[in-house]
């Protein structure tokens, strides 16, 4: 018992640690913050309020946190679930109750993916819930795998070179979104919230789905990461480390106007053997 106490609470450190230095990297939450938390009911933001709680009490500023549940109105949901557990903790906290699964569910034909247009939705019913409460920050539970798994998304089937970005502003421009488990695996949020017997409440609208591409995308990095340890670290340390005259976008490196006079970090240097002294230095899972 005592050792599992023991390896809970440095994987609790850890990931304190983890969630710590991606809010300081990126500037996340600042003195006087109002933070909305987004609480699903899931094994990420169960966690991600267990962070944000323990860095609120030893911060060196302010910040006001309010945990949001949006009940969905999904058969068989718990509603009393979250209600309950956040007043265990005693954060401050508001359940929205809004019948988005009907419209969900008469708006997709039967056996075609949910998650666009729920996502949709619920993004709406979340920004006003931020206005409402004047919270100027959006805290999301998205960790390192989902931001990894969303770059091979959008390049394999969107044709686009972009992930999940730690934080970003909204498009009414009314807020900005945080993913402070940008830097945890998902190995280890599940790990963690398996010791804490968090109440999960599995999503049963578009978790489920089968056909789902992201899930094709996170069988295929699993395989992958099993085959070739380390990968989704690898590639999340690539998305830190653009080299934009190394692509092929206009927008971002004057190719046009490239000549010998044009200064280019690297050079063909570039397509030399590459080496990630990162990956060997630093800590990025408990569970590699």
């Amino acid at each position: 018992m005592t050792t599992t106490s023991n390896t809970l609470q440095k994987l609790r450190r850890f990931l304190e640690s983890r969630t710590g230095k991606a809010i300081g990297d990126y500037n996340m939450i600042e003195d006087g913050d109002t933070v909305l938390v987004c609480c699903s009911g899931g094994k990420d933001s169960y966690t991600l309020l267990a962070m944000l709680q323990a860095l609120q009490q030893r911060a060196p500023i302010r910040f006001r946190l309010v945990a949001m549940n949006l009940d969905q109105k999904q058969p068989g949901f718990p509603a009393d679930v979250l209600p309950a557990y956040f007043a265990s903790i005693g954060v401050e906290f508001r359940i929205v109750e809004v019948d988005t699964y009907s419209v969900v569910k008469e708006k997709i034909p039967e056996g075609k993916t949910t998650c666009s247009l729920c996502s949709r939705l619920r993004r709406g019913i979340i920004y006003r819930t931020a206005k409402e409460l004047g919270a100027n920050k959006i805290a999301l539970g998205h960790h390192r795998d989902d931001m990894v798994h969303t770059l091979f998304l959008n390049m394999l089937f969107g044709g686009k070179l972009k992930a999940m970005p730690p934080k970003l502003v909204t498009d009414d421009g009314a807020h900005v979104v945080i993913r402070p488990l940008a830097y945890c695996a998902e190995a280890d949020i599940a790990k963690f919230a398996r010791g804490m017997e968090f109440p999960i409440i599995p999503c049963n609208l578009c978790g489920s789905q089968d056909n789902l591409q992201r899930q094709k995308i996170r069988e295929m990095m699993q395989d992958w990461d099993k085959r070739y340890p380390g990968r989704t670290e690898a590639v999340f340390t690539a998305m830190q480390n653009v080299v934009p005259s190394h692509l092929a976008d206009n927008t971002l490196f004057d190719f046009r106007g490239l000549n010998l006079d044009t200064p280019v970090d690297e050079g063909d240097i570039a397509f030399d053997t590459p080496e990630m002294p990162m990956l060997g230095t630093i800590p990025l899972s408990l569970s590699t």
